[in-house]
């Protein structure tokens, strides 16, 4: 493949044929806006770049490496087997770095990417990477879409990780499972660029991410702390039509690092389920950390997450957050009974409303500036939250042991929202968002076609 990689000219189609291909590949060509270079698998054959017995250098530790190119895009392959028990290498799966712009990356499967050290240090790796370097020329026009991530061993960093300076991506209707650490994540603060340095004008969505857990890896020990989905310092990001069930944390829209916040996210149209600490979390760790702020986390079904009864919440907010809006949410509690869980005394002008909460736990609790309430209308008056929110009662979700948290006709959420801009045009399934003048609470919104149509197919 390297010779293709050196020397496809603009408007080339690269189809290679079916087979396993025992190098890494480094692309030092570039296509044009009207004649990009597509690499691809032969139809229907499948290429595969196995790392097996592959040295993990010591900088472009990638796979394949797409870094200072434009207009590439790379198809239908299968990307496997590169790993190494050195500490300080990083095995990668793909790169995309420097000032790449207009890369697509399209229907590939990448696994078995790990780092094998134990340290809690220097074990790191990723699947899929895009890194931008250079403090005046963002990495942009980015599109991550449909591939499979999973099975990689990745220490402190991420499955998918937008890093630095890059401005303008997608990550859509990827599937990300069974990793030990974030599933996919959007940086900012790390030093990854001298200026500019936070990935920004972004979306996440249409993303299936499962089996996320951070418990036994070097890096965390017995802490579980990885999320599905993470904005971690980035800024003007949507996240919208997700599925992050079974992972520590399904939504995190935080900082790590001190002076810095993550702004301007859109966390709306989720189904968010069965994660073992929390359901969102925002703000920063600690009084050291960082903040979020201008944050919207609007139109979410949240559901019996905080599985370990630990120290998570479906809604868990931090440290200095700030002017955000959580409204038409489904916050449906589990046993550990913990609806909202705000310990943090330093947050200003956040609106919570127009939520429905619902819990199986014979305690129900809401912590607000670290006070803690068993009783609704003693939340309601000691936080001045949710006037309009309704309480205990079941959602009447279709099947949730399945994962199917679509509304009955029956649901108490049904017409109970308040209409929001913020809300979108379409609810987690693509259907319309607004019928008439109403709105339901949660991501699915029940269209009178979803229940009438079958019927009348069926008769």
């Amino acid at each position: 493949m390297q010779a293709a990689a050196d020397n496809a000219r603009p408007g080339d189609v690269v189809c290679v044929r079916g087979g396993v291909y025992n190098e890494r590949v480094r692309v030092n060509v570039s296509g044009t806006a009207d004649a990009p270079i597509v690499f691809r698998s032969y139809p229907g054959e499948t290429a595969v770049l196995d790392g097996a017995g592959l040295a993990v250098p010591e900088a472009d530790s990638a796979m394949v490496s797409i870094v200072d190119r434009a207009h590439i895009v790379f198809q239908g392959f299968e990307v496997r087997n590169f790993s190494t028990s050195e500490r300080d290498r990083t095995p990668i799966g793909v790169l995309i770095a420097g000032t790449a712009h207009h890369v697509e990356l399209w229907e590939n499967r990448v696994h078995a990417i790990k780092h094998l050290g134990t340290w809690a240090e220097g074990t790191n790796a990723h699947g899929i990477a895009v890194y931008g370097t250079s403090g005046s020329d963002p990495v942009h026009d980015i599109i991550i879409h449909g591939n499979e991530v999973y099975d990689l061993r990745l220490g402190a960093s991420e499955a998918i990780a937008i890093n630095g300076n890059v401005a303008g991506w997608e990550v859509t209707a990827n599937t990300v499972h069974d990793v030990d650490n974030i599933g996919i994540d959007a940086i900012g603060f790390e030093g990854t660029a001298p200026a500019n340095d936070r990935a920004r004008n972004g979306r996440i969505a249409f993303n299936h991410v499962y089996n996320v857990d951070s418990y036994g890896n070097p890096a965390y020990g017995t802490d579980r702390s990885a999320a599905c989905i993470y904005v971690d310092g980035g800024r003007d990001i949507l996240v919208e039509n997700n599925r992050a069930h079974r992972c520590n944390v399904g939504v995190e829209i935080a900082s790590e690092h001190a002076g810095g916040a993550t702004a301007n996210v859109i966390v709306r149209n989720n189904f968010i389920s069965e994660n073992t600490e929390v359901g969102l979390a925002m703000g920063g760790y600690d009084e050291g950390g960082g903040a979020t702020e201008h944050a919207i986390v609007v139109n979410n079904t949240f559901y019996r997450n905080n599985t370990s009864n630990d120290w998570g919440a479906e809604l868990y907010i931090q440290y200095d957050t700030r002017d955000t809006l959580i409204a038409n949410n489904i916050v449906y509690a589990g046993d550990a009974g913990w609806l909202i869980r705000a310990w943090s005394t330093v947050m200003a002008d956040n609106v919570v409303d127009y939520n429905l909460f619902y819990t199986t736990s014979t305690t129900p609790r809401w912590q607000w500036k670290g006070q803690t309430y068993l009783d609704f209308a003693a939340y309601q008056r000691g936080s001045g939250n949710d006037a309009h929110s309704l309480n205990a009662q079941d959602p009447l979700l279709v099947d949730p042991n399945v994962g199917d948290l679509h509304v009955r006709p029956s649901s108490p959420a049904v017409d109970a929202g308040h209409l929001l801009a913020e809300s979108g045009s379409v609810d987690f399934d693509g259907d319309p968002r607004v019928l008439g003048s109403t709105i339901d609470i949660g991501a699915d919104e029940l269209g009178w076609f979803r229940w009438f149509l079958p019927v009348v197919a069926g008769g």
